[in-house]
């Protein structure tokens, strides 16, 4: 008589116990190098994916990271002006994003994404576009300011430098308007937004500059961002 042996089960894909499987550099690598999306989106696929490389592609796809990382080097010399006015006329916002078609720039999707570009600056008031704008005179002086902040409380230097290093962590999502959480879906970013809109739209998009105005403030926001062909003609 044969006897059968215990019955064993297989997980089905995509279970773990909800722990994030373990992702290696080099499969970080080779996804970027076939999707030329950033490395941490990348990583972020290949976790979502269980570490499957097409299911990852796909992943950025879906998020249009992909897309918008191999159009990002594209010329943008079309697109729109918006104005966005908050609090009863208090706060006012101009901003450039550029595309690469005029015809795009006349789409309802674009002209949308525009405008929550515009009511997220009134919101959240960034002082640069993105990163890459940031001197370095500007941060060592935001750097300054965190550490007579946290020398004020009284605490030893050591504690002081360490509250330091953990606000400059988040300096750039705190002032670069492409790394801020987007205030209307605080849990993408408004380069993933736009990012979204590249992969349905087709085109690069390019937030070009933008200016905050609020009533009583002795200064406004004037934030230029160049795209790299216009660094590079320099």
């Amino acid at each position: 008589m044969k006897t059968e042996g215990p019955m064993t089960t297989t997980a089905a894909p995509g279970e773990n116990d909800g722990k994030k499987p373990n992702i290696s550099a080099d499969q970080v690598r080779k996804l970027r190098e076939r999707s030329g999306a950033p490395m941490m989106d990348c990583k972020k696929a290949l976790q979502a994916s269980n570490g499957n490389e097409e299911a990852a592609v796909d992943w950025l796809r879906k998020q249009g990271i992909s897309t918008a990382a191999k159009k990002s080097a594209r010329v943008t010399s079309e697109g729109t002006v918006a104005s966005y006015i908050h609090a009863g006329g208090k706060i006012g916002v101009l901003v450039e994003v550029n595309c690469e078609s005029d015809f795009v720039a006349r789409t309802d999707d674009f002209k949308d994404l525009v405008k929550d570009i515009a009511m997220h600056i009134a919101a959240s008031d960034p002082k640069f576009v993105r990163k890459e704008d940031v001197t370095p005179e500007s941060y060592e002086r935001e750097k300054d300011i965190y550490r007579a902040q946290a020398a004020a409380t009284g605490k030893p230097p050591n504690v002081v430098e360490k509250i330091v290093e953990g606000k400059m962590s988040k300096f750039y999502e705190e002032v670069c308007l492409l790394d801020q959480p987007f205030v209307k879906e605080p849990g993408i970013t408004i380069h993933q937004l736009i990012a979204s809109k590249v992969g349905k739209l087709g085109e690069n998009i390019f937030v070009r500059r933008f200016a905050r105005f609020k009533v009583g403030d002795v200064s406004e926001t004037v934030a230029i961002s160049k795209p790299q062909q216009d660094q590079k003609a320099e």
